[in-house]
């Protein structure tokens, strides 16, 4: 090979090097900038959170005191002025939705993971539109709720079950996606040996896979009822009251509030105590919901079990 040949090889070869040493150096610089981004995002969303958090105890703390959670609402009295019938009309809301979202929610997601044929058409559909339905606003579900179970077919009325069943429409995706990745979790090995010993479909669903994606079902419930104690627009839409002085009668009859809905009255007034008296109800349902999302990883990590 002649001079000139080796040190147009030479040359090349050089030009190559640089060529992969920009390259990594671009991605490099690339990588970073979007490493900066993702924390940036992160702590202005841990300090906005922080903000709002300090800025309710402050306005609100005063103001927690045993008449908040004992006394009725009152449009005079704001020194004693509370929110029981809210409290109590959350409770039958809570409870009825969650009596509801649970066995459907955990069928639903049985019969998807074990029964289900993908190839056919329909399940194929319900699947995509569980997905969907995920993501649509909750004023949507507000809408059906008023159309179908307010009136239309149930007619249930402006009664505390009837916003327990829109609630349940709103979270019921979450509940079925977190449950068949539950039950999914669950190893296929597990199933063959439980239907090599003789058990039928249905005792290995029952006795294996279920009690295993127990925890990730509990998981998944606990944060789509994190979702539905916040919830304002479809409660309103569905008949939850912004001032009531009594306590509801039951969950199928008499009107109702929540706690979502008294903050809401609570704050567009324009005297400044009622405002104390919404910041102190905001953090009252701020610490609900610490306190159920601390609930659903404690259950996870006590339940979890080696698979």
């Amino acid at each position: 090979m002649s001079k000139a040949s080796k040190r147009t090889q030479v040359a090349v070869e050089t030009a190559r090097q640089t060529n992969l040493r920009l390259e990594r150096a671009g991605v490099d610089i690339r990588g970073e900038l979007f490493r900066a981004v993702l924390l940036f995002s992160i702590l202005l969303g841990i300090v906005m959170l922080a903000t709002l958090l300090i800025f309710v105890t402050v306005r609100g703390g005063p103001r927690l005191d045993l008449n908040l959670f004992t006394q009725m609402p009152s449009s005079v009295d704001t020194a004693t002025s509370g929110f029981l019938p809210a409290i109590v009309g959350t409770v039958y809301v809570m409870l009825g939705t969650l009596l509801t979202i649970v066995p459907l929610g955990v069928s639903a997601a049985l019969y998807l993971e074990e029964y289900a044929d993908r190839n056919k058409w329909y399940n194929r559909v319900i699947e995509v539109n569980i997905q969907n339905l995920a993501a649509v606003p909750s004023i949507v579900f507000g809408i059906l709720g008023l159309a179908f179970i307010v009136r239309g077919p149930l007619d249930l009325g402006f009664v505390a079950f009837a916003g327990s069943l829109t609630l349940a429409m709103m979270v019921l995706p979450t509940v079925i996606i977190s449950s068949r990745e539950a039950i999914r979790g669950v190893p296929s090995t597990l199933r063959d040996a439980s239907l090599g010993l003789g058990a039928t479909k249905w005792q290995t669903t029952w006795r294996q896979v279920l009690p295993l994606s127990i925890p990730g079902i509990l998981t998944g419930t606990i944060l789509a009822m994190s979702r539905a104690i916040g919830e304002t627009a479809p409660l309103l839409l569905v008949g939850a009251t912004t001032f009531v002085r009594f306590l509801p009668e039951s969950a199928l009859s008499g009107a109702y509030s929540a706690i979502p809905v008294q903050i809401y009255q609570w704050a567009v007034r324009p005297q400044e105590e009622f405002r104390v008296l919404a910041a102190a109800g905001a953090l009252v349902l701020v610490a609900l919901l610490l306190l159920m999302n601390s609930l659903a990883i404690w259950l996870r990590a006590r339940y979890r079990r080696e698979l």
